[in-house]
């Protein structure tokens, strides 16, 4: 059996809203980046609650950047440099 299936959805829920909140905090940390890391990104955690609760893309990624996501986007977001595409590609590969 996974762990994973032990946890109750409270305590997931919570530390969901955790990882968002410290997210949402920390915008220094550029999507592309947890995209060459991780293989996932903010718009990644927004399309899975989207698909999860039936909404649109556009309302599961605004839950989790807490505004539109093209108002974060302008906010935050910089250009991404060829590296960091390369090693967004890279990465994105093994999620498959």
């Amino acid at each position: 059996m996974d762990r994973m299936d032990e946890i109750d959805d409270r305590t997931a829920a919570e530390a969901f809203r955790r990882l968002v909140s410290h997210l949402r905090h920390r915008t220094d940390a550029q999507n592309v980046d947890l995209m060459g890391l991780a293989g996932f990104c903010r718009n990644c955690l927004g399309d899975w609650v989207a698909e999860a609760g039936g909404t649109s893309r556009e309302q599961g990624r605004e839950a989790i950047y807490g505004m539109p996501y093209a108002e974060w986007k302008a906010r935050h977001n910089g250009d991404a440099t060829p590296e960091q595409l390369e090693r967004m590609a890279d990465s994105v590969k093994r999620n498959a």
